[in-house]
């Protein structure tokens, strides 16, 4: 077996003339530096060991080796623990959704009616369904959900409003807001609340039912006028 050992410094040509042969370059176990070679102008496939040179490194990594390019998009970057992921924008995550009433709902009288939010102003995921009015979650984790309902009968004979947020396939309402008479009737009245659920699971279903009561019987409405009327969120982790 041949060998080829450079006691000083310099530079090693290895030249083939019938560039069909292999050639192995091998350093013994004792070598206690990096040392450059510089191989043949031609394509040379490194088929073992690193490269530690990092001022001889030149040109762009294919998205591809790294993780496969997985979740790779121009939303998202390189994060170190070799995972590509949407950046976090400030206190919120990335997922939101805003949606408000196109058009006023009628309520029958002391009667939970769906309400469907059907003009979209936010929605980052295309989670939120403006036929039916649920937000179905695409990201694990707690979110911060809000809704604003305003009622009105126009006779002022509202006893009880209330405005329930609801989980598909969880026994009745997780949060209600309720305003309650001890007497005293309204002719429009707005509910407002917002709240932090932990915990939420992907394909869990958010909508908003809507309550009123009144005195004579009589149905009422939630208003659309502008932004009366809208529901909300976005997760935070």
């Amino acid at each position: 077996m041949a060998e080829l050992r450079v006691k000083g410094t310099g530079t090693i040509k290895l030249f083939e003339s019938d560039n069909t042969s292999s050639v192995t370059i091998a350093s013994p176990a004792s070598l206690s530096a990096n040392k450059t070679v510089t191989l043949p102008d031609a394509d040379v496939t490194l088929v073992s060991g690193t490269m530690n040179d990092a001022t001889a490194l030149s040109g762009n990594i294919p998205v591809s080796n790294l993780n496969s390019g997985t979740a790779a998009s121009s939303s998202t970057f390189w994060r170190g623990d070799g995972t590509w992921v949407a950046p976090s924008s400030g206190l919120f995550g990335s997922v939101g959704f805003a949606a408000r009433l196109s058009a006023s709902l009628t309520l029958a009288d002391a009667t939970s009616t769906d309400v469907v939010f059907s003009t979209e102003i936010l929605d980052t995921n295309t989670a939120y369904n403006t036929s039916t009015g649920e937000f179905t979650v695409p990201v694990a984790g707690k979110y911060f959900i809000g809704c604003n309902l305003c009622y009105n009968d126009g006779e002022g004979n509202i006893s009880d409003m209330q405005t329930l947020l609801h989980i598909a396939g969880v026994s009745g309402q997780i949060h209600r807001s309720e305003s309650t008479s001890n007497g005293t009737t309204h002719t429009e009245l707005t509910r407002s609340w917002s709240m932090i659920i932990s915990d939420l699971s992907v394909s869990d279903v958010l909508k908003i039912t809507a309550y009123a009561d009144t005195n004579d019987g009589s149905s009422s409405l939630v208003k659309a006028d502008g932004y009366s009327s809208i529901f909300w969120g976005w997760n935070l982790a």
